[in-house]
């Protein structure tokens, strides 16, 4: 059986490993191992992260909601439940844009539903 050297394909590996690692700091840029562990870790934190960037809109839609809506003498759970009431199905990523951008629009809405 013929012998098999590996020098490119590892070299390959380990470029393409580090060109995925380019900005970080210290050895977890520049040594291999460091840096497959920086890669498993980094792929961690970016799936939880993925999750929690919506629970973070969410919560900033709610704020936006909530201080256009007590301008109308109202509280957001008071709104959301009048919303729910008339049987509105508007989410709350389109209301929050129509309190920013679009008042006179969020008025009628707040209007019909009071």
């Amino acid at each position: 059986m013929s012998r098999v050297k590996r020098g490119t394909i590892k070299n390959k590996s380990r470029k393409n490993t580090l060109a995925q690692v380019k900005g970080y700091r210290f050895g977890r840029s520049t040594k291999k191992r460091m840096a497959t562990e920086a890669i498993a870790h980094a792929g961690t934190h970016a799936f939880a992260h993925r999750r929690d960037k919506k629970s973070n809109f969410r919560r900033l839609w709610n704020i936006k909601i909530n201080a256009e809506v007590r301008k109308y003498k109202l509280s957001y759970s008071k709104f959301i439940d009048l919303l729910n009431k008339k049987n509105i199905k508007i989410n709350r990523k389109m209301l929050a844009d129509m309190a920013e951008n679009r008042p006179e629009s969020f008025e009628r809405i707040v209007t019909f539903v009071k």
